[in-house]
């Protein structure tokens, strides 16, 4: 089936990309995403497993999962070469709803779940993690924070485009401020009903895609965490820029930027919560967010290991396949097992996410092992393909290069471990 009449179909069902008219005062303020999953039993009464997809996410998955192969592999080695996401494959992205996934439909997005950002990240990155974590960050760090925290008049002003055909970046580090996240030295002073921002971003993904960025910035230094204030800052604000581009070790095509804010003026109205709460805002979306980057580790690790599958079963040493020797079916059996729990971590994670309950160590715990896995899984597969799999003339080199972020951004493995940690001493 063509994916893009496949998408069109589950638009048809649950996913509407275009707004919706009502009429007025007929919707309310902030609903909750439509949940496909939510039921806990299948039709015959049986407990659903955790993996279960109903048909509309089972549709949406093999949608996803044939765009990735028609449209973003033929890319994927001259967008690594060449450091930058292909111009034509962001407007597709947007075109078949992939950037708005719990946008209300209102406003164009598709009213989804958060699960269903989980899905579409995983099957992205199994082709290219790079392409995924723009998906990504779009999803659940700008569009969770702003679903969660803004205003109804910050929702009619940026979800529209960010449905439509707006990138936006999530601007939290610093040079000192790295897992001592709120050491922010950017600041912001009021003057009037506006705001001044000075100060420099660095590592930002999406920066150089991006239009709309939530910067974080202290109003008051004295007041340490509790004067951290978010900022939602359009990139033709006056005094904005985005400044260098990191040369990185994987997801390359993926940018990540320097920003620089020299007197930027923002108005009182593009504060995102409340004046001295965006420790909160950080907080809590980066919590959501390590699901997010949990779903691009496990997909990146299923990539490697599909590819290896193939591999093993068509490369002949001594006379016959390696798939058909012990120590390598060995070595498969333990990627998948190692994969798959992995992914039961990141599925639950969400769900619980969706359900409104209590997921921070569940992310925490999710984001942890998924990374991990990424980086032993691709390993595993660079030694079975042999010197091939050392050269770039095959994809497991550039997957074991991107697996190495997954430890790092959006909470380190340490901090991880932290979170987890605290829990059990409580």
């Amino acid at each position: 089936m063509d994916f893009r009449l496949q998408f069109g179909q589950i638009q048809g069902l649950s996913f509407p990309s275009r707004p919706v008219n009502r009429a007025p005062g007929t919707t309310e303020l902030n609903p909750r995403p439509r949940l496909l999953y939510m039921s806990s039993t299948l039709a015959d009464g049986t407990q659903a497993p955790l993996t279960h997809l109903s048909e509309e996410e089972r549709m949406f998955q093999e949608a996803v999962r044939d765009f990735a192969q028609a449209e973003v592999a033929p890319r994927v080695s001259e967008m690594d070469e060449k450091q930058e996401m292909d111009a034509d494959l962001i407007p597709q992205l947007f075109e078949l709803g992939l950037m708005g996934i719990e946008i209300p439909d209102r406003f164009g997005g598709a009213g989804s779940s958060f699960f269903t950002s989980v899905l579409i990240v995983e099957e992205l990155s199994k082709v290219d993690p790079a392409v995924a974590v723009l998906v990504d960050v779009q999803n659940t760090l700008v569009i969770n924070a702003l679903n969660r925290w803004g205003s109804e008049e910050q929702k009619e002003r940026f979800f529209p485009p960010l449905a439509r055909e707006t990138v936006g970046a999530y601007a939290l580090s610093e040079a000192g401020s790295g897992s001592d996240a709120f050491a922010l030295s950017c600041r912001a002073e009021q003057d009037g009903d506006d705001w001044i921002l000075n100060g420099q971003k660095l590592w930002i993904t999406n920066g150089a895609e991006a239009d709309l960025f939530i910067v974080f910035a202290t109003v008051d230094p004295e007041a340490g965490y509790k004067g951290i204030t978010a900022f939602l800052v359009e990139r033709d604000s006056d005094g904005f820029s985005v400044g260098k581009k990191e040369d990185k070790l994987g997801i390359r095509a993926s940018s990540t930027t320097e920003l620089v804010l020299e007197d930027c003026r923002v108005s009182s109205s593009q504060v995102l919560g409340e004046v001295g709460k965006g420790y909160k805002v950080a907080i809590e979306t980066l919590n959501e967010g390590r699901i997010g980057i949990g779903a691009q580790m496990v997909g990146l690790a299923q990539g490697a290991l599909d590819h290896t599958v193939r591999y093993v079963k068509e490369r002949e040493q001594f006379g016959r396949p390696i798939g058909q020797f012990q120590g390598v079916q060995f070595q498969l059996a333990d990627m998948a097992t190692d994969i798959e729990a992995a992914r039961l971590l990141v599925y639950n994670a969400a769900r619980m996410k969706d359900a409104g309950q209590d997921f921070l160590v569940p992310a925490a715990m999710a984001k942890l092992h998924s990374s991990r896995i990424a980086q032993t899984v691709a390993s595993t597969c660079i030694d079975l393909h042999g010197g091939y799999g050392f050269t770039k003339e095959y994809p497991v080199e550039k997957l074991y290069r991107d697996a190495k972020i997954g430890t790092i951004y959006e909470g380190t493995t340490n901090m991880q471990l932290q979170t987890i940690a605290k829990l059990l001493l409580r």
